[in-house]
């Protein structure tokens, strides 16, 4: 859709990605967001139309049984904003039905309330390129056989669209939703007889924020949402598409295509789709902690390398963290080959910790200075209610929720269990305990946080189990007394959700569920591998629960060493899409057996050892 907006189609992509989407089509017609999953109205919409702009007749079996079921689904005016934006580009939806953002909110202080920085990193670099587009409502027409009126419950022409999502008020008279679809009403009225010396200042504040922040390797946000909105806003402003900055943009996005293949007809065909981001931080520092503790040396060629790469990524300028945090210093590290003005506290935190565990012979000032920067700029994050969100301090303002431009409800990067766990492992694996004076609100914020049911909430792993994980690793690093009674149910928790298989699972489908599905699923070999860590964190490591845990990862690994994984167990926006990690199947499962061996033989973990040859040396010690 991109390509054919910018006016690049290319055949031969097309073929490819046609099969893909075939491919990837449920029996029931639709399409799904994570493997498994039911069939989703957004995303089979927009594999509808993909294939008909990329010439697919409706009159295809497979069309026609893809109409049915979007159909059934309340056809495209159930589809979330971002589609209809989409949708709306091509004149296949009225830019009326599509929730407005005037370009006007680029002019608002930095520290208003409802200041562009006042919602998350990815939303804001989702945003800005799209208030161009919004400002400027371009039209790519098409052939009206490559439409899809046909989504249309009811003829296009009547309907009404302040009936349907997201303009459907409550049944209560005032409510925040029903404020801001008024207030949307009025933001229209303004852009129909806008002030155009305004409208022209906010729209070169956008033009410059984005040619900015296009600066450097990975595009806009380093997320293919942003970069993509990013070309379209560069042609709303005029750039020639052989412009540097345009070509730059393309090629970033064509790093992202994933070329692969399918069976069609008993033979191999290649297919092509792409993937939303990279994440060769994360991979690396997670990574770098499982082999330490299966026991390859601290320095190790390998480790040494990875541990100059990761410090050769270290963050040096000021990004928008800097509106939350003033006082805070460049040092954190972000998920991407490069994005450096986003860097995040998971990965800082994760870094950290891999780090602190090397030795790397003529480096070791370099070393500590590079895990003080870190450790200063996360512990700088931390929120006032004790917890830390990923790229932004106390970014919770829920009202924005209920702006219809957010039916996503992904808007904001609030604080989060899974990160307070992680922030408290890091402080462990550096020598510190309970007493360090970021602990105590973050254990408030973890024990205030816990669910009834005694798990945690996993934002960006799935779900429950990656979230208890996350906070019972944490807890153990710092010195918590394992046997606090919020500890054991957790513990209880993880035990009453193990599969018959020995294994531990859980659908995405747990981030739509009321708790009935919370833990649940097939069982998998990354989320097997949590539970075990989970529990052996919190000194189960003799239960049988651990001991059929540990039988599992040892059946389903394959000969030559490697788990294989093909579900989404990694999380983007909760139900808004799901990753799936390849190197996951294979790092948390070393990492949890490793722990196994090194609890079993020695009565400890390798990260125990290295935390107690820290502590007490204030190598690290700074004010908080």
């Amino acid at each position: 859709m991109l390509r054919r907006f910018l006016d690049r189609v290319d055949p031969d992509r097309e073929v490819k990605a046609v099969r893909y989407l075939q491919a990837t089509q449920l029996q029931d017609g639709g399409w799904p967001i994570y493997y498994g999953g039911p069939a989703e109205i957004s995303a089979s919409v927009k594999a509808y139309f993909a294939l008909k702009l990329c010439g697919v007749s409706a009159d295809e079996p497979f069309m026609v049984r893809a109409k049915e079921r979007i159909l059934a689904m309340g056809g495209v005016l159930q589809a979330n904003v971002f589609t209809k934006i989409t949708l709306a580009l091509f004149d296949q939806y009225d830019w009326e039905g599509v929730p407005h953002m005037p370009v006007e909110l680029m002019l608002l202080p930095k520290k208003f309330y409802f200041s562009i920085y006042a919602i998350s990193y990815w939303s804001r670099a989702v945003l800005i390129p799209l208030l161009i587009v919004f400002a400027h409502r371009p039209v790519c027409r098409i052939p009206r056989e490559q439409g899809i009126d046909e989504l249309y419950p009811i003829p296009r022409q009547e309907v009404r669209y302040w009936k349907y999502p997201p303009f459907n008020k409550d049944q209560a008279w005032f409510t925040p939703h029903n404020f801001f679809v008024a207030l949307d009403v009025m933001l229209k009225l303004y852009d129909r007889m806008p002030m155009r010396a305004l409208r022209e200042k906010a729209l070169h504040k956008a033009a410059c924020w984005m040619v900015d922040h296009l600066k450097g390797a990975g595009g806009l946000g380093a997320i293919y949402p942003a970069m993509a909105n990013s070309i379209m806003a560069l042609q709303c402003l005029g750039y020639d598409a052989n412009d540097p900055l345009v070509v730059k943009a393309l090629r970033e996005i064509e790093a992202l295509e994933v070329y692969d293949s399918t069976m069609v007809d008993g033979e191999s065909v290649p297919t092509l789709h792409l993937q939303p981001c990279f994440s060769p931080i994360w991979d690396t520092a997670l990574l770098m902690n499982a082999l330490v503790e299966a026991g390859v040396p601290q320095d190790h060629p390998v480790l040494q390398k990875a541990g100059r790469y990761l410090m050769s990524r270290q963050t040096k300028a000021v990004g928008d963290w800097i509106i939350s945090s003033p006082n805070a210093e460049p040092g954190g590290w972000y998920f991407q080959f490069e994005n450096e003005s986003y860097p995040d506290v998971d990965d800082s935190a994760v870094v950290i910790m891999a780090l602190s565990k090397l030795k790397i012979p003529g480096h070791e000032d370099e070393l500590n200075k590079s895990i003080g920067r870190g450790m200063r700029w996360v512990l700088a994050m931390q929120g006032s209610d004790g917890g830390w969100g990923a790229y932004d301090k106390d970014n919770n303002r829920v009202v924005f929720n209920y702006i219809p431009f957010a039916d996503h409800k992904a808007l904001l990067d609030p604080s989060t269990s899974d990160l307070a766990g992680r922030c408290l492992e890091m402080l462990g694996a550096l020598g510190y305990d309970k007493t360090h004076p970021a602990a105590g609100p973050a254990l408030a914020f973890l024990k205030k946080e816990q669910e009834e049911d005694g798990s945690w909430y996993g934002r960006w792993g799935v779900n429950y189990i990656y979230g208890t994980w996350s906070v019972l690793a944490g807890l153990r690093a710092i010195g918590e007394d394992l046997s606090a009674p919020y500890i054991r149910r957790a513990v209880a928790w993880l035990e009453s959700k193990q599969n018959p298989d020995g294994g531990w699972g859980e659908s995405c489908l747990s981030y739509r569920d009321d708790g009935e599905v919370h833990g649940k699923g097939e069982s998998t070999p990354s989320q097997t591998a949590w539970a075990l860590m989970a529990l052996m964190s919190a000194g189960a490591v003799d239960s049988f629960s651990v001991a059929r845990g540990v039988q599992f990862l040892l059946r389903w690994q394959m000969k030559d060493g490697s788990w294989g994984e093909i579900s989404h167990t990694g999380t983007g926006f909760p139900r808004v899409f799901y990753l799936r990690y390849h190197w996951y199947c294979q790092y948390f499962p070393l990492w949890a057996l490793a722990m196994y061996r090194n609890l079993r033989s020695r009565g400890k973990i390798r990260a125990d050892e290295l935390r107690h040859h820290i502590q007490g040396t204030d190598l690290y010690r700074s004010e908080h």
